[in-house]
């Protein structure tokens, strides 16, 4: 068994809210939109992929937010599971969200800050504290 390489989406819209997607495979908790990077499929193909797939919406990669792992997760459906995560800062100008239920069963559209009052997967809200640092040091 090897680890399986995944790309996130942390997603602002025109109001600079995020994107946040509530998934059963992740216990409910809620997660940003992402999934598997496939054989020869760049990250960033891979990442614009995934989100439209999963909720129907066109981003622009803005950049890496962060790289993290997640090694048998006791919130992931399947145990054994060694996950490799590439999370990237997107943007998109659109809130009309079209999930695929297989994938995400409920979305909202919530200010950063709020957001980490919610049931989050723990890699979501790792994402959610780095994006507010950069906005605080007007990285972003």
């Amino acid at each position: 068994m090897y680890p399986e390489v995944i790309v996130g989406a942390l997603i602002l819209n025109k109001k600079d809210e995020i994107l946040l997607v509530r998934q059963d495979k992740w216990h409910g908790q809620y997660c940003i939109p992402g999934g598997h990077v496939e054989l020869n499929e760049t990250l960033e193909n891979a990442i614009k992929r995934e989100v439209k797939e999963e909720v129907g919406i066109d981003i622009d990669v803005l950049l890496l937010l962060g790289v993290q792992d997640s090694i048998s997760s006791k919130y992931f459906h399947k145990k054994g599971k060694h996950f490799i995560f590439l999370d990237y800062l997107c943007r998109t100008n659109t809130d009309d969200v079209v999930l695929d239920m297989r994938e995400c069963q409920e979305f909202l559209w919530i200010e950063p800050s709020l957001a980490l009052s919610l049931n989050l997967h723990a890699g979501t809200r790792q994402n959610i504290k780095k994006f507010l640092e950069l906005k605080l040091r007007e990285v972003f």
